[in-house]
């Protein structure tokens, strides 16, 4: 098969099969154009022409470009080939699976930044009682007490809304999971649906979606990043926050008020353990901070 075609058989197949987000997808295409553009330059066409020492030689150079690329970059590239070659010989599009030897780059622990509660607080008292400040406190107080990806949150329907005090999220893969509302987001939010979104709704066409723009337009990802940019700004936040931030400061005050990890996972929509215990080592950090300025001992 040709290689663009096999390509768009792939993308088809992660987006219709899997449940991939557009923006993954979109992630995917990038990556498997510059794959093909180097395999075409290298005078290989058909995808089962390709070879396990091509397909080294692929991930080679890539890991040694200049500037040298993020560890996480790196590692998406080569997953994008490695799922691309796994779907073509699973179809029987190609003999074997040319990129089965082919391992990830071993990526540095990073912990997530959370902010501390006192920060948190001072960053959900930022919106005033405008239009727009309504708005922006139901977003704030909504990704805060439900740990939310900002992509869940701008996805949402009115209707999500209409379980009492549980909220509807659509995860990655379009995978749902039902996570509590806690007494302030629930106040934040009734404020905007009654006092704002009514007028944000008259000034566009009318959407389900909870969260309207300015113009009455879904809010997008990048307004919902902006939002959270002016209030930590006017917290006077000296650390980056960004909507993950919130999901990270969500997981990591659960652990430290005694939550199971496990029931930390359900609520973020982790697929693996895995990931939520790096939430378990912030944690861990903190209470090394603590024994170390408070114990007499300890130094």
């Amino acid at each position: 098969m040709e290689l663009d075609r096999a390509v768009d058989a792939y993308l088809r197949h992660v987006t219709v099969e899997r449940g991939l987000s557009e923006h993954t997808v979109a992630a995917y295409r990038r990556d498997l154009s510059g794959y093909v553009e180097w395999l075409v330059a290298r005078g290989v066409e058909e995808s089962d022409a390709v070879t396990p020492a091509l397909v080294a030689a692929f991930a080679a150079e890539r890991a040694s470009a200049s500037p040298m690329p993020a560890a996480s970059s790196l590692a998406r590239l080569q997953s994008s080939v490695r799922g691309l070659h796994r779907f073509l010989a699973r179809e029987g599009l190609e003999p074997s699976d040319p990129s089965a030897r082919l391992r990830p780059p071993k990526q540095p622990s990073r912990l997530p930044k959370a902010l501390t509660v006192d920060q948190v607080e001072r960053l959900l008292a930022t919106p005033d009682d405008s239009v727009i400040g309504l708005r922006d406190r139901a977003l704030l107080e909504l990704l805060y007490a439900t740990g939310a990806r900002v992509s869940e949150a701008v996805g949402l329907d009115v209707d999500d809304l209409a379980h009492g005090d549980v909220l509807r999220l659509r995860g990655k893969g379009s995978k749902e999971r039902i996570v509590p509302v806690g007494s302030y987001a629930r106040a934040a939010m009734d404020a905007y649906l009654t006092r704002a979104r009514p007028e944000l709704s008259r000034r566009g066409r009318a959407s389900p979606r909870l969260f309207l723009g300015a113009r009455g337009a879904p809010l997008s990802r990048q307004s919902a990043w902006l939002v959270i940019q002016r209030a930590a700004e006017r917290a006077q936040l000296s650390a980056r926050v960004s909507p993950h931030t919130l999901r990270h400061s969500f997981a990591t005050h659960l652990l430290q008020g005694g939550a199971d990890v496990r029931v930390v996972q359900e609520l973020l929509g982790h697929a693996s353990v895995a990931t939520t215990q790096i939430y378990t080592h912030v944690s861990v950090e903190a209470l090394r901070d603590v024994y170390a300025t408070s114990h007499p001992r300890a130094r």
